[in-house]
């Protein structure tokens, strides 16, 4: 794996790299063979809150965790476990859905516990509990972000009037706006 490993308002030491390095490298038990993948850590202080983001992008997979706390050390444990709960999760549902040769089962190891029946939920347990229908309006990304706005929603559907694609608008987590667009 080579890592990409860098920081905002922060100095990145050598024993904070080696800490990443170190537990991201245990994380190569989990695949039949080393991932070949680059691992691209960002690492954030603000206002005495530490932030560590992980990003592993492999072939038909892509891990990504991020965890705040207020020492850099453990926020980097905490996205630990998460990417190992990820794997896990991958692996058990890779288990019970594909079984061809070239699908997602054979980039792990067998060997693997998959998570208890309580943390993997079942198909039968993803339920759609409320259906909405509403006729898609043309408008530009401003209005609709407009439209999100007034009505309290971190996103909103609509219809592109430049292009007359679907599309969607969202709130990120830094206050900002995001656009999801079809590609062509």
């Amino acid at each position: 794996m080579n890592f990409n490993i860098r920081g905002e308002n922060l100095e990145i030491t050598d024993s904070l790299r080696d800490h990443v390095e170190k537990k991201v490298g245990k994380l190569e038990r989990y695949f039949d063979s080393t991932p070949s993948s680059d691992v691209h850590v960002k690492m954030s202080v603000l206002n005495n809150e530490q932030k560590v983001e992980i990003t592993i992008p492999m072939p038909k997979l892509l891990l990504r965790a991020e965890e705040k706390h207020a020492d850099m050390y453990a926020a980097v444990d905490l996205v630990i476990e998460k990417l190992e709960r990820q794997i896990r999760k991958h692996k058990t549902k890779v288990n019970r859905k594909f079984r061809g040769d070239d699908s997602l089962k054979y980039m792990f190891k067998n060997e693997l516990e998959p998570l208890a029946e309580e943390e993997v939920p079942d198909d039968d347990e993803l339920e759609i509990v409320r259906t909405k229908r509403f006729d898609l309006k043309p408008m530009d990304a401003e209005e609709a972000i407009l439209q999100m706005d007034m009505l309290g929603h971190s996103f909103f559907v609509f219809s592109n009037s430049v292009n007359g694609d679907t599309n969607v608008v969202y709130r990120r987590r830094d206050g900002r706006y995001g656009l999801i667009e079809p590609e062509s």
